[in-house]
């Protein structure tokens, strides 16, 4: 497993991309930064090799379309080679979004989009430092499902690690999720490991919004259940996961004896749009006792609080362990708190999610817990 740079230290950078603008920006936008250090620059991962051997720096931001070798390819080799943490910032153009994605299945811990359009400089400067202070901060060791470990694609399981027959589990429960750094493939895995028949699930996971959907059409065609990003007014319904499409808040509300998705704009939560603190509020509000709350990888404190007041509630609550955990900053936080009724590896997390769902569907009450 990788050890940590030595924070007293800036974090080394090593910025790889074959357009000089765009070394340039991302230079730029680091070295405003007092804790961060731009070792170098490579123009392509055949030079990007040799300058990680002599400048040994703590994260390499890379693009993905690049002469001679491909960013992917390269990515694998460094995983296989050298593990470290490797930040993709991509172009959204083309099969931009299918790629970074499967850069993240390679071992990637992050993905950015290149300023374009509406998404400017500004906003990536927003948010560079910060992904690089994560990344920096990740265990590339942590556990990984094994076929993403790999390079190949990741394959559903032959079965679902729990059966909670169809129509079952009262309407009123709901399964709120939220992660951030290395939370896109712990999310993959936790869903496919879900029957169809499960109530709804919302998510939160820290991304870019032209990522976003891209990320949700990939689950979707990888799990039982069907995946979708959000766009609000959706009923939520059994057998569906919601995505909070990037760069906007997802809650839920109560109607009746239904619950509606709303997705808006506002002022970041945490430094993140969307917040994970934003939804989990919403469901403690709205399904109390009845909602399942699983907080997963990812580095700061978003979610902590919401999942607190979740429990507060009677909802059951999970977190991620530190031992798979990319980044074991937001579970930590939320033990720290009193947040979380249970601490499991990210295999157990599915199990754990239907045995509280088999649990309301037997009728028992989710009493909420003495704090």
């Amino acid at each position: 497993m990788m050890t940590h740079p030595d924070r007293t230290k800036p974090i080394r950078v090593l910025v790889v991309d074959d357009s000089a603008i765009v070394r340039k920006i991302l230079t730029d936008c680091l070295a405003a930064e007092p804790d961060i250090e731009v070792a170098g620059t490579a123009p392509d991962a055949i030079i990007a090799r040799e300058k990680i051997r002599t400048l040994n720096p703590d994260v390499v931001t890379l693009d993905i379309e690049m002469p001679r070798l491909d960013g992917i390819s390269f990515l694998r080799e460094v995983m296989k080679d050298r593990p470290m943490p490797v930040i993709i910032i991509s172009s959204i153009a083309g099969r931009g979004c299918a790629a970074a994605l499967e850069a993240i299945e390679a071992g990637a811990v992050e993905v950015l989009a290149k300023p374009s359009g509406p998404y400017s400089v500004g906003d990536l400067r927003l948010v560079l430092a910060q992904k690089v202070r994560s990344a920096a901060r990740a265990r590339i060791g942590a556990a990984r499902p094994a076929a993403a470990a790999a390079g190949s694609p990741p394959v559903a399981p032959a079965m679902p690690v729990c059966s909670v027959p169809r129509g079952s589990a009262p309407g009123r429960v709901l399964v709120a999720m939220g992660a951030s750094t290395g939370g896109t493939e712990a999310i993959r895995h936790i869903l496919q490991h879900l029957p169809d028949t499960l109530p709804p699930i919302v998510i939160v996971q820290h991304i870019p919004a032209v990522f976003s959907r891209a990320f949700a059409d990939r689950l979707d065609g990888l799990c039982r259940l069907r995946v979708s990003e959000a766009s609000g007014g959706e009923v939520l319904e059994p057998g569906i996961a919601l995505i909070a499409p990037g760069d906007s808040h997802m809650l839920i509300r109560r109607q009746g004896s239904r619950y509606t998705v709303e997705v808006r704009g506002g002022p970041r939560v945490c430094y993140q749009r969307p917040s994970v603190d934003v939804l989990f509020h919403s469901v403690a509000d709205s399904a109390a006792e009845y909602a399942i709350g699983v907080l997963l990888t990812g580095m700061g404190s978003d979610g902590a609080r919401g999942l607190l007041e979740m429990r507060r509630a009677g909802a059951r609550t999970i977190a991620q362990d530190e031992r798979t955990s990319v980044v074991y900053g937001m579970p930590r936080e939320a033990e720290r708190m009193g947040a979380v009724e249970r601490v499991l590896p990210l295999d157990a997390i599915a199990a754990a999610i239907c045995g509280a769902v088999e649990s309301a569907a037997r009728g028992r009450a989710l009493p909420a817990p003495a704090l």
